[in-house]
């Protein structure tokens, strides 16, 4: 009767590890892995087994961690005392999932894990964990980044914002933005860079940031103004440099030309 009760209060000592067998994965792609479920002093029932891919996404509330993927795994079954269960799973990634290294580089302000969720008749096993988990870039994004790179933009962060960009298809709730300080030959100040991947296109949305003249007491100020503009990429093999040059080269002329 007493181990009974403490099975109902979580006192069972049920615990659950995850381990992820992908070194990384994609947008697109699935990520792998195995749910470990080790039984504790105690029969205990599980009622539900999951994971979710999660990611670290600013909000007018603050940083907040938002679910990108959930898939269910387990319901409804007994785990007995001292056992180990092995559960595989597969986490299709969104086409939007926003990426997390570049060449196995880290970008930094980039926080997107994988959390595995234990639900027990009469308790929930809360995992605190998070495993971080790799998300490269596809092929069509990476060409994008490296000609940004070979113009001589540096990179500075990225971040997700919980909002949603005007005039294009978006799936997710938020969106990434990877923001790039621009040479000083460019006349721009920043360059921030959102994908938004599909099965069949690639859009890329620049946001430019450049200084522009204003009438300012009787003579010319300067101050900071932003710029959107959007492509498609349809051939990675396209001579992306001179066409991000020509591009930023507009939007930097005193009349810009937008897509």
């Amino acid at each position: 009767m007493f181990q009974k009760v403490l099975a109902g209060f979580g006192a069972g000592g049920a615990k659950v590890d995850a381990q992820i067998l992908d070194r990384a994965t994609r947008p697109g792609g699935a990520l792998r892995g195995e749910v470990h479920l080790l039984g504790g002093s105690v029969d205990q029932q599980v009622e539900a087994l999951g994971v979710a891919l999660l990611a670290r996404v600013d909000t007018p509330d603050g940083p907040r961690d938002l679910p990108v993927q959930q898939v269910h795994l387990a319901g409804r079954e007994l785990v007995r005392a001292g056992s180990r269960v092995t559960v595989p799973f597969e986490v299709r990634m969104p086409w939007e999932t926003p990426i997390t290294s570049v060449l196995g580089k880290h970008l930094v302000g980039m926080a997107v894990g994988l959390q595995t969720t234990l639900d027990l008749a009469g308790s929930v096993v809360d995992a605190q964990d998070v495993d971080a988990v790799a998300i490269e870039p596809l092929p069509a994004q990476h060409r994008v980044l490296d000609a940004m790179s070979r113009l001589g933009y540096t990179f500075r962060s990225a971040n997700l914002e919980r909002d949603r960009l005007d005039g294009v298809d978006q799936q997710l709730p938020f969106f990434q933005e990877i923001t790039f300080d621009a040479p000083a030959a460019s006349g721009l100040q920043s360059v921030a860079l959102t994908f938004l991947a599909g099965p069949q296109e690639l859009r890329v949305v620049l946001d430019v940031v450049k200084q522009v003249r204003v009438a300012k007491g009787g003579g010319l100020g300067g101050r900071a103004q932003s710029f959107l503009g959007s492509f498609a990429v349809r051939d990675i093999n396209a001579p992306w440099e001179r066409q991000l040059e020509g591009w930023l080269r507009q939007v930097a002329a005193p009349r810009g030309i937008f897509d």
